[in-house]
């Protein structure tokens, strides 16, 4: 048995002054998964994972499978795992064709999500290509390209990282670093537009929705490499830890375990909300200096924001 856990949340706290945005507070708040799984069995730990998380559950569950048999010696080198990358696909479909339209002012494709799953659970690639093709899909798209919403951000995209190559930029992992990762020591976005993102395209909100579609369209035509979402590696740190990560729908998710013998001592997880709602990071941009004269209004475009970077956890706001 273990505990109720509560699954954390992201908190936005604004200061406005004289109709601005004049400080903005985001932090991630979840609790640690070490004080669940410390003293537990390998087989317990991965029991109690694959019960702890409600999204991306399959992904969870094969990242905490490849850490632990990292730890034992057992390296992975990086390849496509097919459940994870179905996992991640259908999360892609779930916020392009049911969060995405509201957010446009237009009714969500309930119709075509379905039949998306379902080809994507067969892996009938064909049937979703042609479905990504039907019209009203490719109207959603134009009108996200007709959107001008280019933004200057502090914040930078995270490269693509496998186990062995995450080595060298993160030796070991730390319960500061799980709250607020950083890489060449600024806050960095990780998912679909940072698995595709080019140096000299102008980041925007649209570009998120974009990528997503892009990614599954590139599924559905068979043009994926070992490096796409859906992608799972993991190493020997040092003996007895192991570390994994997996590219899941919404980036980088990495796992670090200790052992000792067959129980874990030390248990570290990297989520991607960590990276995209970091303190510095994106939202923290866009929203400081933002028009905050129409409260309401203000409020519509930070859920259009933080819905576009997608959470794994509730979110709250609070105003100063």
């Amino acid at each position: 048995m273990i505990p109720d856990l509560d699954p954390g949340r992201v908190l936005i706290r604004l200061a406005c002054t004289d109709g601005q945005v004049s400080g903005v507070q985001v932090s991630s708040e979840r609790p640690e998964v070490l004080p669940l799984l410390r003293g537990r069995t390998t087989g317990q730990a991965v029991r109690i994972i694959s019960l702890m998380f409600a999204l991306c559950g399959q992904a969870q569950t094969r990242a905490a499978m490849l850490a632990l048999s990292a730890a034992r010696g057992e390296e992975c080198t990086p390849m496509i795992d097919v459940e994870v990358q179905r996992e991640a696909l259908r999360e892609h479909l779930w916020r392009c064709l049911l969060d995405l339209p509201p957010l446009l002012g237009e009714a969500a494709l309930q119709q075509e999500f379905v039949l998306g799953v379902k080809a994507i659970a067969e892996g009938r690639r064909d049937e979703l290509l042609a479905l990504l093709t039907r019209p009203g899909i490719q109207a959603l798209r134009m009108r996200l390209r007709q959107l001008d919403d280019a933004y200057t951000s502090a914040s930078h995209f995270l490269p693509i990282f496998d186990a062995r190559n995450s080595l060298a930029a993160w030796p070991r992992l730390s319960a500061e670093f799980c709250r607020r990762p950083e890489w060449n020591g600024a806050a960095a976005e990780t998912g679909a537009l940072a698995r595709k993102h080019a140096d000299s395209d102008p980041p925007s909100m649209s570009a998120h929705w974009q990528a997503r579609f892009d990614e599954l369209a590139e599924w559905a035509s068979g043009r994926h490499a070992t490096d796409c979402v859906g992608s799972v590696s993991a190493v020997p740190v040092a003996p007895g830890i192991g570390r994994a990560l997996v590219e899941i729908a919404r980036g980088l998710l990495m796992h670090e375990v200790v052992l000792d013998g067959d129980v874990v001592t030390d248990y570290l997880i990297v989520a991607p909300t960590e990276w995209n709602f970091h303190p510095q990071g994106v939202l923290h941009d866009r929203l400081l200096g933002a028009d905050a004269r129409d409260r309401g209004a203000l409020r519509q475009q930070i859920a259009r924001l933080v819905t576009t970077l997608d959470p794994c956890v509730p979110w709250e706001l609070e105003w100063a």
